[in-house]
């Protein structure tokens, strides 16, 4: 079976309901994981925005996450993983919430040959160094969100 990522939420390349988002409950979307890699030790999730104005943003970091894991429900994150620093500075997810137009979030899943730690609060950068060399495989899903009600910059 193929590794992938999905989400009963939404389709690869579709919207992000508005409940995902800043402007509604800023809650992670569930997500399901399928055909995990033999060897496996853990899985390592990073959520993305490359069309951000400041650069690529950091929504979500979480590591460490059993390689048995068939999915990571509604506003949680899977028992005994670590999460990082998202751009905000915050620890755990923050929804899309783009200040104008249409952004692209890439939710990015590792199959890891090795168990990441790392402490808490830790960067994307961190994470990154941690799992060179060891990533079996890589899945991922990408979600749209564009706010209707823009704020004036």
């Amino acid at each position: 079976m193929e590794f992938k990522l999905t989400s009963p939420a939404f389709n690869h390349g579709s919207q992000i309901p508005s409940q995902y988002t800043c402007d509604g409950e800023d809650i992670n979307p569930h997500l399901v994981i399928h055909g995990v890699p033999q060897g496996a030790k853990s899985l390592a999730l990073v959520m993305e925005d490359p069309d951000a104005p400041a650069g690529l943003w950091t929504h979500w970091v979480v590591w460490d996450i059993p390689p048995e894991t068939k999915e990571i429900r509604e506003h949680t994150a899977p028992i005994g993983t670590g999460e990082g620093l998202n751009s905000w500075g915050e620890t755990g997810y923050g929804g899309p919430c783009p200040p104008s137009g249409t952004h692209r979030y890439f939710f990015r899943l590792f199959a890891l040959d090795t168990r990441i730690k790392l402490p808490v609060n830790s960067k994307k950068a961190e994470l990154e160094a941690a799992m060179a060399g060891h990533i079996l495989a890589t899945a991922e899903l990408m979600g749209t969100y564009g706010r209707t009600n823009e704020a004036p910059l």
